[in-house]
């Protein structure tokens, strides 16, 4: 399935998104910075794509790691996955955070994280004073698989 997704540029060096085979998931975002961007360990800084997109109602634009950045350089969105609303108007940014013990760089043009456009839908939310059973009940974390 396809469909068209509108993105505006804020600047002429943002480099529209683009999936790295046929069959990708997720399209790549890359950053548009006007120098290199420098990240100190343990710490976050956000990464302007330059990009504003018109995401389709009834979808959401999720932002994920690109696994080669968190491999090599220990780097990932600090807040683990984005989500970007189909209102949502402004720049599309990534926070990414340093995971490792050493000083890290994005440089213009990099690719930093993943964007999956994805259907959701909403839930109505109905108060109620009984569930129904289930064979797990109240059984939490690490409660499967016992």
């Amino acid at each position: 399935m396809t469909f068209d997704v509108r993105i505006k540029k804020l600047s002429k060096n943002a480099v529209t998104p683009t999936y790295g085979s046929a069959f990708s998931a997720g399209a790549d975002l890359y950053a548009c910075l006007d120098s290199a961007l420098e990240i100190p360990p343990g710490e976050t800084r956000f990464v302007h794509t330059g990009l504003c997109a018109e995401i389709p109602q009834g979808f959401a634009g999720l932002v994920f790691a690109r696994s080669g950045l968190a491999c090599k350089k220990d780097l990932a969105p600090a807040n683990k996955v984005g989500v970007i609303d189909s209102d949502y108007r402004g720049e599309i940014m990534v926070a990414i955070h340093n995971h490792g013990k050493e000083v890290r760089f994005i440089e213009h043009g990099e690719r930093v994280a993943q964007l999956l456009i994805m259907p959701y839908a909403a839930a109505n939310f109905v108060e109620s004073n009984e569930l129904s059973d289930t064979v797990r009940g109240e059984g939490g974390f690490g409660s499967t698989g016992k």
